[in-house]
C-alpha cells in the first residue's frame, strides 16, 4: 500500500509499508469483535427471551459499532505506535539526504521525501530503486556492487561517484555533472527480517568547493614557487619537505626529481655554514628568527653566496622543531663597497678550515666563526658569545688552562712569538686540539677591545697517526732486537745439536748417558721453536710462499680447530666469502696464524661462546672505510677471527704484539703467539688490526694482498722443490721422506766450510768428516777466498754462513763466481733466504739450509746439492 504526500506537508514519506501494516491490524481486530458477537448470539440464542441478556447484547453491539467507527476515523487506535517510533519516522522523513530502506531481496520498504525530490519521483508509484537508477554508468554500478557485497559480508561502507547527468530532473545549479556519496548500513541482526539502509547525498557543491580551494592552493604554490626569493622548509631532523622553484633554479636542482625528505639542509649548505644554522636555537615552545651570511652548495659543487632568514621553532620540551628559511641572493652591485667588503670578509671568516675567535684582555670571547661552533659544539654556543658570557678558559682542558691564559697574557703584552698549545678537547678526552694565540697589533676603532686572535685546529687524527707510527717503530725496533738475538741463539743451538748428534752416534741406547743426550737434543729443538717464533716476529724466518685460496685453507683447517676447542663450551662458525681472490703466502705459516688466533679466542671465553671466522674480498674503495691510516687503497682478502669473550683492556692494546708479553698465568703461555702472528702477516705483505671492547669480545682482521699472477719466462736455473730464480730449497730429511735411503757419504768430495762462529764451524767440520768429506774451514769470506786460491779452486761445494764480519756470504758467492761460475754453493742462516737472495744475480745457483740444523740435515743438504746438475 502506498500513500501520497499530504497537502502542505512535503516531509511525508513516499513509501511507508509500516503504515499499511497498522491499517491491516485494525481490520483484523474488527473482524474478531464481530466474530465474538456472532458466537455469543449462537450460544445464548435460547436465552434471548431473557431481558437481561438482550440488554447485554445491545450494549455490546453499541460498543462494537462505536469502536468500528472510531477506528475508521482514527479516534481510537488499536496497538498504538511508541513515541520513539514516531520520532524515528519524523527524523527519516525530514532528513535532507535521500534515504531508502530495502529488504533482503532489494525491495523498497521505505523511501523519504528527499529521495523522491532527488530522483524526480512525485509519488510512491514511480519511486525507482537504486539499482535501476545507478545501472546506467559503469562508475556508479561498480560502487553499488561493492557496497552490496560488503553488506552481505556484514560490513558497512560508503562510496563516491560522478554522474554526467544528475539523478532525476535537472536541479538548475548550472552544472550537469554531479557527485554523489552513497552510504550503506545494516538494520537488524540478519535473517529474513534484516533491512538495509541506503543514504545518498548530493555532494556536488562540496566537490566544487574542494576544487576551488585546490585551484587557489595551486595558485598560491605557483606564486611561492616563482617568488623572487628562495624558500625551503625542513623538519625536526633537518630533512627538507619543500623548496621552491626559484631556489631549485639557483642551486641547479631538478625540481621534478625532488621528493620530500630526500635531502637534508646539510646537502644545501657549503663549508662550515651548517654550524651557523645549528647555532640558531629557540627557547622551549617559542620561535626564533636569525639572519645568516653563508654559502650554499650548487649541484655542480660550486658555492653560491646567500643571505638566509632562518626561522626555527622548538617543542615544549626544548627539542628542535620545524624550520622555515627564506634565501636571498647576494647580487653584484646591490650593496655599497663597504657592505660588499663586509660580506666578503664574512664568507672568508666562516669558510676557513680553522676555528677562529677574537678575545678581549679579560679572556672573554667576542666573535667566533662557523668552524669554531662546530669544533666546540656543546661547550660554547652562539648565544653565549652574543650574551657576553663565553670565557676563553671554557674551550680548553683543565690540564692546559694555565698555559692558554699565559699565552693570552703574552698576546695582551703584544709579544710576537707565542708557542702553540696542545690540549685535550674539553668535552671529549679522546679528542685533541692545538691552539695558536696571536696578538692584535693594529689598533682600530671597529673593535678596540680585541687583544688576541685564537686559532684552534683539531689534531685528533694526527695524534692517532703519531701514536700508530710510534707503535710501529717500537715493534720494528723490538723486531730488530729479537732478530739479532735469534741469530746468535741459532748459532748456539746449532752447536748444541751438532755436538749432541756426534755424541749420540758414539753412544748406545743402553748407555746411561744416552737418555741425557736425547733430553739435551729434545730441549734444543724446543728452543729452536722459540727462535723460529722470534724470527717470525722480526720477519726474518724462512718462508715458502705459494698461491693459496683462503676458502680451501680455512676449510681444511676447520677440523683441526674443532679438535682444539673440543671439551669446551666453545663452538666454531665459518662465514665463507664468495669468489675469494688468490693470495700468496706460506701455507704452514698462515695456518699458524689462524690456529693462534683461534686458540686465543678460545681462552678468552672460559664460560663458552662462539668463534667466528669470516672471509671476504675488500676492494680498494672499501679499504678506506676501515679508517686505518697505514692500510693502502688496494685489493685485499680479509680474514676476520672474532669471539664474544672478555675483551682486551685499552691500556694493553698497544702491547699485545710485543714478544713475551702475555696476560696469562705463568706456565700457560710464552707471549710469542701474537708476535709470531704479527710477523708472519707482515712478512706476507699484509696487515693485521685488532678491535676489542671489554665484555663484548675481540676481533682480529687480517688483510692479505690480492695476488695477480704474472706471466714469467721459463728459466733454465737450478730448480729444487719447485722453486726458480736460481734459489734451491733444501728440505730436511724428515720433511721429505723418500722411498729409498740416501747415500750420505762424502765419496772424497771437498767441502769449504765458511762460518764465523767457531763452535758451529768446528762441529760442522767434524760432522762432515765423519761422513767421508774432506773439509776446509774458514772464519770469514776473505779467508775463504785465500783458501780457494791456495787450493787452486779444487773445491766441490762451499757451505757458508750469510752474516759474517769483513765479507758476508752473498758477497763471497759473487766473488767466487768471477773465477768459478759453476761452483756449487749452500747458504746457512737463521734469517730467511729472501733477505739476501734479492741482492744476488738472477742466474746465481745456490741452496739454503736454515739454522739450527742437525747433522743429518747438513749431510742431506750437501749430498743433494752435489748430486744436482
Amino acid at each position: 500500500m502506498t500513500s501520497s504526500p499530504k497537502a502542505g506537508n512535503d516531509e511525508a514519506p513516499l513509501v511507508d509499508r509500516g503504515s499499511r501494516g497498522g491499517t491491516v491490524v485494525r481490520i483484523v481486530l474488527l473482524a474478531m469483535v464481530l466474530l465474538g458477537v456472532a458466537i455469543a448470539f449462537i450460544v445464548f440464542q435460547q436465552a434471548l427471551d431473557n431481558e437481561v441478556v438482550l440488554g447485554l447484547l445491545g450494549i455490546l453491539a453499541m460498543v462494537g459499532i462505536f469502536f468500528i467507527v472510531s477506528s475508521l476515523i482514527g479516534l481510537v487506535e488499536v496497538m498504538p505506535q511508541s513515541r520513539s517510533d514516531e520520532l524515528a519516522r519524523s527524523f527519516l522523513a525530514s532528513h535532507p539526504d535521500g534515504i531508502v530502506v530495502t529488504d533482503a531481496k532489494g525491495r523498497i520498504a521505505y523511501a523519504n521525501a528527499a529521495y523522491g525530490r532527488m530522483t524526480g519521483a512525485s509519488n510512491g508509484r514511480n519511486v525507482q530503486s537504486l539499482e535501476t537508477l545507478l545501472s546506467k554508468t559503469r562508475e556508479s554500478t561498480e560502487a553499488l556492487y561493492r557496497l552490496t557485497a560488503a553488506l552481505r559480508e556484514g560490513r558497512e561502507g560508503h562510496e563516491e561517484f560522478r554522474l554526467l547527468q544528475p539523478l532525476g530532473r535537472l536541479t538548475g545549479n548550472g552544472s550537469d555533472a554531479h557527485w554523489y556519496r552513497l552510504k550503506a548500513r545494516l538494520l537488524g541482526t540478519g535473517g529474513r527480517n534484516a533491512l538495509d539502509i541506503w543514504e545518498i547525498t548530493d555532494i556536488t557543491s562540496e566537490r566544487d568547493d574542494q576544487e576551488r580551494f585546490f585551484r587557489e592552493l595551486q595558485n598560491a604554490i605557483d606564486y611561492l614557487d616563482h617568488a623572487p626569493v628562495g624558500f625551503f622548509s625542513a623538519g625536526k631532523k633537518g630533512e627538507i619537505f619543500y623548496l621552491n622553484a626559484t631556489l631549485a633554479e639557483w642551486l641547479g636542482l631538478d625540481l621534478t626529481k625532488f621528493t620530500p625528505q630526500s635531502m637534508m639542509i646539510s646537502d644545501l649548505v657549503a663549508g662550515e655554514g651548517m654550524a651557523l644554522i645549528q647555532s640558531v636555537q629557540a627557547a622551549p615552545g617559542l620561535k626564533r628568527t636569525e639572519t645568516l651570511e653563508l654559502d650554499l652548495r650548487r649541484a655542480n659543487g660550486q658555492s653560491l653566496p646567500a643571505k638566509l632568514v632562518h626561522n626555527v621553532s622548538a617543542m615544549r620540551d626544548g627539542a628542535p622543531g620545524e624550520s622555515r628559511t627564506v634565501v636571498l641572493m647576494r647580487a653584484k652591485g646591490a650593496e655599497t663597497d663597504q657592505s660588499a667588503s663586509a660580506m666578503r670578509f664574512t664568507r672568508f671568516f666562516n669558510n676557513t678550515p680553522m676555528a677562529i675567535a677574537s678575545v678581549d684582555g679579560n679572556g672573554k670571547i667576542l666573535r667566533i666563526n662557523a668552524p669554531f661552533l662546530r669544533l666546540f659544539a656543546g661547550v660554547v654556543s652562539r648565544d653565549d658569545v652574543e650574551a657576553g658570557g663565553a670565557e676563553l678558559d671554557r674551550i680548553v682542558h683543565d690540564s692546559t688552562r694555565v698555559s692558554l691564559m699565559e699565552a693570552l697574557a703574552a698576546a695582551k703584552d703584544r709579544q710576537g712569538d707565542i708557542a702553540p698549545i696542545e690540549s685535550r678537547h674539553p668535552g671529549d678526552e679522546n679528542r685533541y686540539v692545538r691552539f695558536y694565540v696571536h696578538a692584535v697589533i693594529d689598533e682600530s676603532d671597529e673593535a678596540p677591545e680585541e687583544v688576541a686572535i685564537v686559532y684552534a685546529v683539531e689534531t685528533t687524527e694526527q695524534k692517532a697517526l703519531e701514536t700508530q707510527m710510534a707503535q710501529t717503530q717500537k715493534l720494528n725496533a723490538v723486531g730488530t732486537l729479537a732478530g739479532g738475538i735469534a741469530h746468535d741463539f741459532n748459532n748456539v743451538l746449532t752447536a748444541i745439536l751438532l755436538s749432541s748428534d756426534h755424541l749420540l752416534l758414539q753412544a748406545r741406547p743402553s748407555d746411561a748417558s744416552f737418555a741425557d743426550l736425547m733430553e739435551i737434543k729434545r730441549n734444543a729443538n724446543r728452543a729452536a721453536v722459540l727462535v723460529r717464533q722470534l724470527l717470525a716476529f722480526s720477519r726474518k724466518q724462512t718462508m715458502r710462499p705459494a698461491v693459496l685460496n683462503l676458502t680451501d685453507v680455512v676449510g681444511d683447517l676447520r677440523m683441526l680447530v674443532d679438535r682444539l676447542i673440543s671439551g669446551t663450551n666453545v663452538k666454531l662458525e665459518v662465514d665463507y666469502g664468495r669468489d675469494l681472490w688468490p693470495v700468496r703466502t706460506d701455507l704452514s705459516q698462515f695456518e699458524q696464524v689462524l690456529i693462534n688466533l683461534c686458540v686465543n679466542a678460545r681462552d678468552a671465553m672460559p664460560s663458552g661462546g662462539t668463534i667466528l671466522i669470516k672471509t671476504r674480498n675488500v676492494t680498494a674503495d672499501d679499504a678506506g672505510s676501515f679508517q686505518q691510516a697505514d692500510l693502502p687503497s688496494e685489493d685485499f682478502v680479509m680474514v676476520e677471527v672474532s669471539d664474544g669473550g672478555t675483551g682486551i683492556p685499552p691500556e694493553i692494546m698497544d702491547k699485545i704484539f710485543e714478544p713475551f708479553f702475555t696476560t696469562k698465568e705463568v706456565g700457560k703461555g710464552t707471549g710469542l703467539g701474537l708476535s709470531m702472528v704479527y710477523g708472519i702477516v707482515k712478512q706476507s705483505g699484509g696487515y693485521i688490526y685488532p678491535e676489542s671492547e671489554i665484555g663484548r669480545g675481540t676481533s682480529f682482521r687480517v688483510f692479505l694482498p690480492r695476488h695477480i699472477p704474472e706471466v714469467q719466462p721459463v728459466s733454465a736455473n737450478l730448480t729444487i722443490d719447485g722453486s726458480t730464480n736460481g734459489l734451491a730449497k733444501l728440505e730436511t730429511a724428515s720433511a721429505t721422506p723418500r722411498a729409498e735411503p740416501i747415500d750420505l757419504t762424502g765419496k772424497s768430495a771437498v767441502v769449504l766450510l765458511v762460518e764465523d762462529e767457531e763452535a758451529v764451524r768446528r762441529g760442522g767440520k767434524r760432522m762432515l768428516e765423519t761422513r767421508g768429506y774432506t773439509v776446509h774451514e774458514a772464519g770469514s769470506g776473505t779467508e775463504a777466498l785465500d783458501i780457494m786460491e791456495e787450493l787452486e779452486g779444487k773445491v766441490d761445494i762451499v757451505v757458508s754462513d750469510v752474516v759474517m764480519p769483513e765479507m758476508d756470504g752473498p758477497t763471497l758467492l759473487t766473488e767466487l763466481r768471477k773465477s768459478y761460475p759453476d761452483m756449487k754453493f749452500i747458504f746457512v742462516s737463521g734469517y730467511a733466504e729472501d733477505a739476501f737472495a734479492r741482492n744476488l744475480p738472477a742466474d746465481a745457483k745456490f741452496g739454503f739450509l736454515p739454522k739450527p740444523f742437525s747433522l743429518k740435515q747438513l749431510a742431506v743438504a750437501v749430498r743433494e746439492m752435489l748430486d744436482s746438475e
